[in-house]
């Protein structure tokens, strides 16, 4: 997307604009499947599940990885037209419930699919053999999240030394466990938790089947970083090192999973905002724009992502704040934002923020979320 048009598009639909590129989204989708082919992707529904995303997905052969039954059902609307065997077949092998804790009425109401549930306790096994017996086991492990920026180990996954017994467990009660997955941390800029991980999977994948299991995958969960800066080490230097492990550690008969929802979402989108007010803070200059961390730029709280919010006006650049259109102190773009000189109804723009954006924007304050405008689709 180029300048021009995102401008045309912000005076024709009006701002706060996020606008999806669906050739990125697939291109994206294309530089996974190149640099992992022997990994079966499974969107991360949670990053954005605008249901033209999941089409074009879709569409391109993806798997879908959903936490709720909102996220299910957006998926399903793909493929609800499907003869019914095609249907289950579809929803055996290409989408996995990747929520370790889910609520009895959920699992109640998964039970009629058939699906892959991930757990991680003994409690979820009685839940599961209880209300959704039907349902097939991944057990999620606890893996380092070192150098991630977002922490997920304090929440999910039994420790290793738990897990073979949690296997047995569930498979004592009578259900059927597929394998094993983990999670490094979402966007994890520290390869080696992935080395660490596959390494400390496969010893009790070993373990497993010879306590008489016979586990069928391993899902290596998400985590792959989004290109936000020149900081980020390229893709394929990850994918290198992942595909050497995979190859040395796991037999070519155990299917692979992963779960990206960052690394396919985030360069597909782009916000622009207008400027709606200017004022000289403490010798700073400040700008307040129609979107902010309660709407698209919830990433800068929830996130960690330290956004860049650009002018599409050349010229001398300075220091300046950025803030969102709410009455809420909190809600502060950034604090060092370089921009030229700007006027009132200035459009300005942000990249990259296709990912855990729009999913968790709000209505805070009385403020709508951005619209949307699909490219390309």
């Amino acid at each position: 997307m180029n300048k021009t048009e995102l401008q045309s598009l912000a005076r024709e639909f009006g701002t706060p604009l996020f606008v999806i590129d669906h050739k990125v989204l697939r291109e994206s989708f294309l530089q996974f499947k190149k640099y992992l082919p022997r990994v079966q992707p499974y969107y991360a529904v949670k990053s954005n599940p605008h249901p033209e995303i999941i089409r074009t997905l879709y569409k391109m052969g993806c798997s879908f990885d959903v936490a709720s039954m909102p996220e299910f059902q957006v998926v399903y609307e793909n493929i609800k037209h499907l003869p019914a065997k095609t249907r289950q077949d579809f929803i055996w092998d290409k989408i996995i419930y990747a929520n370790p804790v889910k609520a009895t009425e959920t699992l109640e109401e998964l039970d009629r699919y058939k699906i892959l549930l991930t757990y991680d306790n003994i409690e979820e096994v009685k839940k599961i053999k209880k209300h959704a017996p039907n349902s097939g086991l991944v057990l999620r492990l606890q893996v380092p999240n070192t150098g991630s920026v977002v922490e997920l180990s304090s929440k999910f996954g039994c420790p290793s030394g738990e897990a073979v017994d949690l296997m047995l467990a569930a498979a004592d009660a009578g259900l059927g466990v597929e394998g094993i997955s983990f999670h490094v941390g979402s966007q994890c800029t520290n390869f080696e938790n992935y080395i660490q991980a596959l390494n400390l999977s496969s010893g009790i994948f070993k373990e497993a089947q010879s306590r008489g299991l016979d586990l069928k995958l391993i899902d290596i969960g998400g985590g792959f970083p989004a290109p936000y800066s020149s900081d980020v080490k390229p893709f394929r230097d990850l994918a290198k090192k992942i595909n050497s492990e995979i190859s040395r550690l796991f037999p070519k008969e155990i299917e692979i999973l992963a779960e990206p929802g960052r690394f396919l979402a985030a360069t597909c989108a782009t916000i622009v905002a207008k400027v709606i007010g200017k004022a000289d803070r403490g010798g700073k200059r400040s700008y307040y724009i129609n979107d902010g961390i309660y709407h698209t730029y919830s990433g800068v709280l929830c996130d960690h992502i330290p956004y860049q919010v650009k002018a599409f006006k050349n010229g001398t650049t300075q220091i300046c704040s950025v803030f969102g259109p709410t009455c809420d102190a909190l809600d502060t773009i950034s604090l060092s934002n370089e921009l030229p000189e700007l006027a009132i109804g200035d459009f300005v723009y942000t990249e990259n923020i296709g990912a855990y954006s729009w999913a968790s924007s709000t209505c805070f304050n009385g403020f709508p979320p951005a619209k949307v405008v699909h490219l390309n689709q």
